[in-house]
């Protein structure tokens, strides 16, 4: 065979190897999305919970919510005030100095008339796995509402059900459309989470908190 078909059967095999590899990866992002597709409800409709979990989603400048994370922590108070939740469980990456999350969403919160008491931080909150897990082993909470923005809900409902909680989610950006960017990570981080539970990943931060979250 000469070089040049030599060149074109490996690049052919290449290809088809590459073809193959993403055709894995979306088959298993596809089945994150879909496993608990069904407990993605209207808030409207949201079942009762003792705890809401609230996942963290950047500062903006002055150290505050970003227009994302208000839009988690608006729906969080709806549920709230509501009936639907008892407390709100805000979890955050505050492992950067001056970037306290769960400060931030804290302050929200009370700023926006919930009370104290019914307002839980969890510091460590480094990622959605995380969060997730943490809520459950450290916070204690076997039953929860998730509140986020539907592209995340997926993974973070995949998460939480896989870890021990009977979670259902809200989507805080109902009836908007998503932004193609975040499709594409998304692609990527169902994996991720797949493989994490899968692998049962112990929490990026190993500190600890008493469970003051409802169960």
């Amino acid at each position: 065979m000469k070089a040049g078909g030599t060149t074109r059967v490996w690049v052919r095999r290449g290809l088809g190897l590459l073809g193959l590899a993403l055709a894995v990866l979306l088959g298993l992002s596809h089945f994150v999305r879909l496993r608990y597709q069904g407990r993605i409800v209207p808030l409207a409709v949201a079942p009762e919970a003792p705890v809401a979990l609230v996942f963290g989603a950047g500062l903006a400048p002055g150290a505050v919510p970003s227009p994302v994370l208000a839009q988690r922590l608006d729906a969080a108070i709806a549920l709230w005030r509501q009936g639907k939740v008892q407390s709100l469980l805000v979890s955050g990456d505050n492992s950067a100095p001056f970037h306290n999350e769960t400060r931030a969403m804290r302050r929200y919160l009370l700023e926006h008339g919930v009370p104290e008491d019914a307002v839980v931080g969890d510091e460590a909150g480094l990622s959605t796995y995380d969060s997730c897990l943490r809520a459950h082993s450290v916070f204690g909470a076997n039953r929860a509402v998730l509140v986020t923005q539907r592209f995340h809900l997926s993974r973070a409902l995949f998460i939480a059900n896989s870890v021990g909680i009977d979670a259902w989610g809200v989507a805080a950006d109902e009836g908007r459309a998503t932004p193609w960017r975040y499709t594409v990570r998304e692609t990527l981080s169902r994996v991720l989470a797949l493989g994490m539970v899968l692998l049962e990943v112990k929490p990026g931060s190993t500190d600890g908190q008493p469970p003051t979250a409802p169960r």
